[in-house]
């Protein structure tokens, strides 16, 4: 038998078990990548129950995104109707999601998938024409997300000493179905790959004593530069390229 204060005290001089890049190992389930789950697939329910209006409502394109610029990261919970889309990302999603969080923890997963969903559609605005049908189209999805995903995994692999091959395959079947298969946004794909491997690089190879500075700043860094890009692209844009969907 022990005492409720023996217990709390052994508790609190216990040393945290850390990662190799300063997250503290949890047990249970992965939260984030669950709730990400569970948010896409609720999304996809009222879009189906809706006919569209939820998806109208929440989706990005490069017309709409400079006056509702929440878009650029709604669209990531957002899929096309038919069940395969949606489960192609989850199930992405789930191959990589719960070893990312356990290894980066909570907060920097959230940052990476979020800024790799908003670097996905920036990597659609900056490809955009604004002359063209591409800057009037929708674009749903959380293929830049995990693109991103697919991206910061490569540095976290090499850097715990384990062959990142399959993963750069994968990226590499990807990037290459636009080719064969129309009605994918391959811009997005870019974006959120060059997102996530910017991160991931940095969350895995910042000093030990520098993991916390970089968990923050690094994120901060990275969105600021994604604002300034899509302010720059806009702002080379005519007025009369700006319109709505």
């Amino acid at each position: 038998m022990q005492c409720v204060d023996c217990v709390a005290e052994s508790s609190k001089a216990a040393r945290n078990v850390r990662t190799a890049f300063g997250a503290t190992v949890r047990g249970g389930r992965p939260v984030v990548t669950l709730t990400i789950i569970g948010l896409c697939v609720v999304s996809w329910v009222l879009q189906l129950a809706t006919g569209g209006a939820w998806t109208q409502q929440w989706a990005f394109s490069p017309a709409t995104g400079q006056e509702e610029p929440w878009r650029f990261l709604t669209a990531a919970f957002l899929h096309s109707t038919t069940p395969l889309h949606i489960l192609f990302n989850m199930y992405a999603l789930w191959l990589v999601g719960p070893f990312l969080e356990q290894a980066f923890g909570r907060g920097r997963f959230v940052a990476l998938y979020l800024l790799s969903a908003l670097g996905g559609s920036v990597g659609v605005l900056l490809l955009a024409d604004p002359t063209g049908l591409s800057w009037q189209q929708g674009v749903v999805g959380a293929s830049g997300a995990v693109f991103g995903l697919f991206g910061a995994i490569i540095p976290v692999l090499r850097r715990l000493g384990r062959n990142a091959g399959q993963i750069v395959a994968l990226i590499a079947i990807n990037m290459a179905l636009p080719f064969f298969v129309g009605g994918i946004a391959w811009e997005a794909h870019v974006g959120g790959l060059i997102v996530g491997l910017a991160i991931g690089a940095g969350y895995a190879w910042a000093p030990r004593e520098r993991q916390q500075l970089v968990g923050w700043a690094l994120p901060a860094v990275v969105g600021v530069v994604l604002v300034a890009l899509s302010v720059w692209k806009y702002s080379t844009v005519p007025t009369w390229g700006l319109g709505l969907f």
